[in-house]
């Protein structure tokens, strides 16, 4: 990264914490060695840890003067508005996204996808291949044939979405996208990432673009948020945001009837099966 102070800022790296003493020394080193021709910032959102997750960020604040910046609260206020605090105080006109958990292994990664985004200005987001890992540090998997893709606002309605992990992730910061936060419906999902995907594209008619490379881990582990929960609860979870997703997002005739079909294939047996009939009903009545 050049250090001209009056630089534009190209990019802003947006990081969520919360007890990842275990991992987020990795994050930061991953988030420091990217080599750039472009200036960035680095903010790292601490949602009031219990272990020792924001003495390790104040370290490497003193040990790398004017390149971190902590945004903290008083409390435990979820990783939702955490994300969006963080977010908000992004300055660059590119935004990075990692969680405290996962890392970066590709020290040209963000030279690659803003280079990529200013050369393309039908993509809002471009995202690229991940590894994942376990707590052990062993792989879980990797795609070897890796390729290009694209997804499109239908693709993501759809649940095509491979290889879009938020660790992932480099989106344009315009407005468009930032009025996420003052979505209701936001606050109230489960898997946050994928709606968040979902309402970048909607709102501003681009798609996403995977690049070909390896440039990231993604971490499973038991203080996860997502990824080691109980399956049925995951699953739960799953349809309630798709149902926040029927709701609020629009699509075509054709779209609803390919909704319906994905529901009936994907979810609708286990809402029978833990007798959520009222649920099932109510998720099929909105796509007749």
């Amino acid at each position: 990264m050049t250090s001209n102070d009056t630089e534009e800022l190209m990019l802003s790296i947006c990081c969520i914490t919360y007890n990842h003493e275990k991992y987020i020394e990795q994050s930061l080193e991953s988030f420091l060695m990217q080599e750039t021709t472009f200036k960035y910032e680095i903010l790292i959102g601490e949602d009031y840890s219990t272990d020792a997750t924001r003495a390790l960020i104040e370290a490497y604040i003193k040990k790398y003067p004017g390149r971190i910046n902590l945004i903290t609260h008083e409390g435990n206020v979820g990783a939702i508005k955490n994300q969006l605090a963080v977010l908000a105080a992004a300055n660059g006109k590119y935004i990075a996204m990692c969680d405290g958990d996962d890392f970066w292994t590709d020290v040209a990664k963000l030279q690659k996808q803003v280079d990529f985004l200013e050369k393309h200005p039908d993509y809002v987001i471009c995202c690229h291949h991940t590894e994942v890992i376990d707590e052990q540090e062993q792989q879980v998997y990797c795609k070897k044939e890796r390729e290009g893709m694209e997804f499109s606002y239908h693709d993501l309605l759809l649940g095509r979405r491979e290889e879009t992990r938020t660790c992932s992730m480099v989106m344009r910061n315009i407005d468009a996208v930032n009025a996420i936060g003052r979505q209701a419906w936001y606050h109230k999902s489960y898997g946050a990432d994928t709606l968040f995907k979902l309402y970048a594209l909607a709102a501003s008619g681009k798609k996403i673009y995977v690049l070909p490379d390896l440039m990231a881990c993604y971490r499973l582990h038991t203080g996860g948020v997502w990824s080691m929960i109980d399956s049925r609860v995951r699953k739960r979870r799953m349809i309630m945001d798709f149902n926040l997703m029927i709701r609020n997002f629009r699509y075509s005739t054709v779209l609803r009837k390919a909704l319906l079909r994905f529901y009936l294939k994907r979810y609708f047996l286990f809402d029978l099966r833990t007798l959520k009939l009222n649920s099932a009903w109510t998720t099929i009545s909105s796509l007749l």
